[in-house]
């Protein structure tokens, strides 16, 4: 797939500064998200795939949380170097993010339509009457049944689809480029997980953003997605075309990740699991750090961390077997 490159981030690093040591939480992680383009991002949980949304936003963690190195280019700024103020201005309007769970991402003390026209306020600083309309038509662009009737009702009053719902309508209001979104179906069943799905795909037609869909589900990659970057304890080790990243995974753990997604067809049997454990982020190997997990490692693997490897046209990947073919 090509098309301008909307964002670009090179080799950020962003580690967790304690007093028992560091947490290379992100360490080396580099991609790029083009316009009007979905990219996965995937892997196991606790693997840095949300630090580095956070990362991208400038709202790390205050208990000791850095990015130390690399950039992040929004239409070629680096907004790494942009302080505080020009960040604000930046989010919402050029880059915004649906956070995982609404029921935090929610005040319980101000209604739905407060809270949406905050953001009108701050995206156009229209007045307040306008701020009401904006909001009733942002509810019912993400499809929320008589918003009239719900601007004025609580977190509290709405399930968590609708509120997710919310959430997405607060994340676009400004109409950004980018959009964010880490793992936002993870609270919802199956049937609203998938009406959410079609609902941000077809918000991003009618907009033009790219999306940076995080997740662990194959499945919502599958339905998702224009490619997908596989991220290992803090790095990306593969990324490429959906179709080829499934049909042709290259790294090791990548095809151990789609070998473990349980078959919906043929015989029952044990379901496939990668043996051990992933390394310590306060203690990563010199080699790949997916080698004393993989059934193809050799001497040199632990040694030193292999460079990436183009294999096709848009697919890459880190392996030292691929180096050697």
């Amino acid at each position: 797939m090509s098309g301008e490159a909307l964002l670009e981030v090179r080799d950020l690093h962003t580690h967790f500064f304690l007093r028992r040591g560091v947490v290379k939480a992100v360490d080396g992680v580099s991609f790029t998200l083009r316009r009007g383009e979905v990219l996965g991002l995937v892997g196991e949980s606790g693997c840095g795939k949300s630090l580095t949304a956070l990362s991208l936003m400038r709202l790390l963690p205050r208990s000791g949380a850095r990015t130390i190195k690399g950039e992040v280019l929004l239409q070629g700024e680096d907004i790494l170097k942009r302080t505080p103020a020009q960040m604000r201005e930046i989010r919402g309007r050029r880059i915004s993010m649906i956070l995982q769970d609404p029921q935090t991402s929610l005040n319980p003390v101000f209604s739905i339509g407060d809270q949406l026209c905050e953001a009108f306020r701050r995206q156009a600083g229209t007045r307040p009457a306008e701020r009401v309309r904006e909001a009733v038509a942002a509810l019912r662009r993400v499809d929320i049944a008589a918003p009239e009737q719900r601007i004025g009702q609580y977190p509290h009053q709405m399930s968590g689809g609708m509120k997710q719902r919310v959430v997405g309508a607060i994340a676009i209001s400004g109409e950004p480029q980018v959009l964010i979104a880490d793992e936002p179906t993870t609270a919802l069943d199956a049937t609203i997980q998938l009406q959410y799905l079609k609902l941000l795909k077809r918000l991003q037609r009618q907009t033009g953003m790219a999306i940076l869909f995080i997740t662990h589900d194959f499945g919502v990659v599958a339905r998702m997605c224009d490619r997908v970057a596989v991220m290992y304890a803090g790095r990306i080790v593969e990324c490429g075309p959906v179709r080829r990243i499934f049909e042709a995974p290259a790294h090791p753990y990548t095809r151990a990740l789609i070998a473990s997604v349980p078959a919906m067809s043929g015989p029952a049997g044990r379901l496939t699991t990668i043996e051990g454990q992933p390394p310590s982020l306060m203690d990563l190997p010199d080699g790949c750090r997916f080698a004393a997990r993989c059934a193809y490692a050799e001497p040199r693997c632990r040694d030193a961390y292999p460079g990436m490897v183009r294999i096709g046209d848009d697919h890459t990947a880190d392996c030292w077997r691929l180096a050697a073919a």
